[in-house]
């Protein structure tokens, strides 16, 4: 090896050396201004669960137990509880999903001053608190509320229908909190699809349902899974809606939860309930993600 040649694998090493102490002082650095990130959402998230998953295996005497679990696995009303929970969130996602994508589509089409205005009404509701709304459908759809009035005076019915008390009630108000939060994430992603991709592939001869599917659709799917989510996430955790509109006869978890403990001030069988609820929940993402790859859905790829 010539002198220049080994000057210059010296100038790179030692130039190799630099990058990497530049780059561990990155990382520290990153560190550092990550450590109150962490201390907040210690302080608001992860203390408090540990002390929920504490208060679990805590009876009333103070001792540790697991009676708490024992009484739920043994207790065929919590699993009933949770199916109707899970099923009530799979429903509102599903109907937000296909009426909030038509709905998101529809006001793309539009001209901008009609998108502010329909976006507008969309986000109408965030301007009223849940318990007014639901009491507002609760007013709707009793016995003798403005829908059945309507239905009986149309003959489109012989008896008025059964729309609250129910599940059917519990769903629709449910469905009217949730689809503002699956419009808005599919707007914002259809806004940034070209419209010159389909007409390309109209173009070129494909199909309406072809180029939607190949085209379309893959480019809306962040903001579609991201609705999914969102929607679903928080259709877990309902209270008001259920606790009105389902009159007592659609017991969802968080009822479950609020009646232990504020009727039977059981706080280690509901901390034992929000435990199982959460790691159903976990485990339910965890098998959806074992077979759907969200780093392809988001890189647009089928």
């Amino acid at each position: 090896m010539t002198q220049a040649a080994f000057h210059a694998d010296a100038v790179t090493d030692l130039g190799d050396r630099e990058i990497r102490r530049v780059a561990r002082r990155e990382q520290l650095m990153l560190a550092l201004l990550s450590l109150p990130a962490l201390a907040v959402m210690s302080a608001l998230l992860f203390i408090p669960l540990a002390w929920l998953v504490g208060l679990s295996f805590i009876d009333d005497n103070g001792s540790l137990t697991t009676a708490n679990y024992a009484r739920l696995l043994a207790d065929g009303s919590l699993f009933k509880s949770l199916m109707l929970t899970l099923q009530l969130a799979f429903g509102v996602t599903v109907i937000c999903a296909v009426t909030g994508y038509v709905l998101a589509y529809a006001i793309t089409l539009m001209p901008r001053w009609l998108q502010t205005i329909s976006l507008a009404l969309v986000a109408l509701p965030f301007w009223t608190s849940a318990l007014v709304r639901t009491y507002a459908w609760l007013v709707l759809l009793q016995r003798k509320g403005v829908i059945n009035r309507l239905l009986l005076d149309f003959d489109l019915v012989s008896t008025p229908l059964h729309l609250v008390h129910n599940q059917t009630g519990t769903l629709i108000g449910m469905v009217h909190i949730m689809l503002p939060f699956m419009v808005f994430p599919l707007y914002a992603a259809m806004q940034r699809i070209d419209a010159d991709l389909m007409r390309a592939s109209l173009g070129l001869g494909a199909s309406v349902f072809y180029s939607f599917r190949r085209v379309y659709l893959p480019q809306s799917l962040p903001g579609l899974v991201a609705g999914i989510v969102l929607v679903f996430v928080l259709s877990l955790g309902f209270y008001i809606t259920p606790a009105i509109l389902g009159g007592g006869r659609v017991m969802v978890i968080s009822m479950v939860i609020e009646r232990d403990i504020n009727l039977h001030l059981n706080w280690g069988p509901a901390s034992a309930i929000a435990v199982l609820f959460l790691v159903s929940v976990l485990g339910l993402f965890a098998i959806v993600g074992r077979f759907l790859s969200i780093e392809r859905i988001f890189q647009g790829r089928g």
